[in-house]
């Protein structure tokens, strides 16, 4: 005979790998029902859940498989989520994730091209926002050049636009609203004015991230942005030598002043591997700039990129590379760096649902 008490007890003492807690702590387990041979579990995580569904899945099958091995196991996993409602923009939108540089030049729209590309090969539904006025690399990256939004005209004669779609991705950018020649005469309050409309006027409906690839800087026009986009935390790319590490001091600078959290540092060109001689690593640009400015400032070192001529050529042929079937080594590095994304931004949504709501006695 199955105990149904016996399996709440096993499983209890599951731990979710992010957040450090056992499911019975984090009050995870909803409901356990038996139908015949078959063991439903129904539990809830703190979202986003994309990098621990299957282990969490696997972990909670072979607990309940080593008490009863002939029975049928079905894990039902939902996501616990803070209200979005209380926002102005992006309602609709789970996780906001800026992607930023202190300076230009770092390869910081090929990482956050990728880091969306990898975020979409985990299930998630995902979009990327490209707002680097005078660069905008993202219609390229995705081999989307020219094309116009889409604009649907509604039954009460107003018209609704959004952002487009490719690999399963949605993409919006500066440069679908500026002529190629027109960045160079746009400043402050218009270029502000101008990337707004792609949050603020764009249909992007429920995604799960949303990833904006920011103008590189630290100047007003980042100031003003990040405090407009209800951020749910910041990366900042880097390369290895020491004058672009000194501009990630101010870039991470400027989201503490603007209360971001930042999740952490990524390291783009770290070395480059030749492809004909694959056990060979080259530091072109100086090794470990990224380690040591995340030590020194407290933050997260989430990894290092390679500089790799596949990705240069992904870039410019319109396919994020973590896309191409070749490219099993930056696919790997990218996943990984996604899961350490993923779970700074549990931890960080974890701390909210904490947070007790204030109540009012009349």
């Amino acid at each position: 005979m199955i105990d149904k008490i016996e399996i709440l007890n096993k499983i209890s003492k599951i731990e979710d790998p992010d957040l450090g807690k056992n499911l019975a702590d984090l009050n995870s387990i909803k409901e356990v029902t038996i139908e015949n041979n078959t063991i439903k579990v129904y539990i809830e995580l703190v979202q986003p859940i994309f990098t621990i569904y299957e282990e969490i899945t696997r972990k909670i099958n072979d607990a309940i498989t080593s008490l009863y091995p002939t029975i049928e196991v079905e894990v039902n996993i939902a996501e616990r989520m803070y209200d979005l409602s209380k926002r102005k923009v992006l309602k609709q939108v789970k996780n906001i994730i800026a992607v930023a540089s202190g300076k230009g030049g770092v390869g910081k729209s090929s990482i956050a091209a990728n880091l969306t590309a990898a975020l979409s090969l985990t299930g998630a539904k995902v979009g990327i926002l490209d707002g680097d006025v005078y660069g905008p690399s993202q219609p390229t990256m995705f081999g989307l050049d020219e094309q116009p939004f889409q604009v649907v005209e509604m039954p009460d004669g107003t018209t609704m636009a959004y952002p487009l779609e490719k690999y399963g991705i949605k993409v919006a950018s500066m440069g679908m609203i500026l002529q190629k020649n027109e960045a160079a005469i746009v400043r402050g309050p218009l270029l502000a004015g101008y990337f707004s409309m792609l949050f603020e006027q764009l249909e992007w409906g429920e995604l799960d991230y949303l990833v904006f690839d920011l103008p590189p800087g630290t100047g007003d026009v980042q100031l003003t942005l990040t405090q407009k986009i209800p951020l749910t935390g910041a990366i900042v790319v880097t390369t290895p030598q020491e004058i672009a590490v000194a501009d990630v001091r101010r870039s991470i600078a400027m989201f503490r002043k603007v209360n971001v959290e930042i999740l952490g540092v990524v390291e783009n060109m770290s070395y480059f591997i030749p492809p004909d001689l694959p056990d060979k690593k080259y530091y072109i640009f100086g090794e470990g700039g990224g380690k040591r400015v995340s030590e020194e400032l407290g933050v997260d070192f989430l990894g290092e990129v390679p500089f790799e001529i596949l990705t240069r050529e992904s870039n410019d042929s319109g396919i994020p590379v973590v896309f191409r079937e070749e490219a099993e080594n930056q696919r790997k590095i990218f996943l990984d760096l996604v899961r350490k994304i993923n779970k700074k931004i549990r931890q960080r949504n974890y701390k909210i649902l904490q947070i007790p709501a204030m109540k009012i006695s009349l």
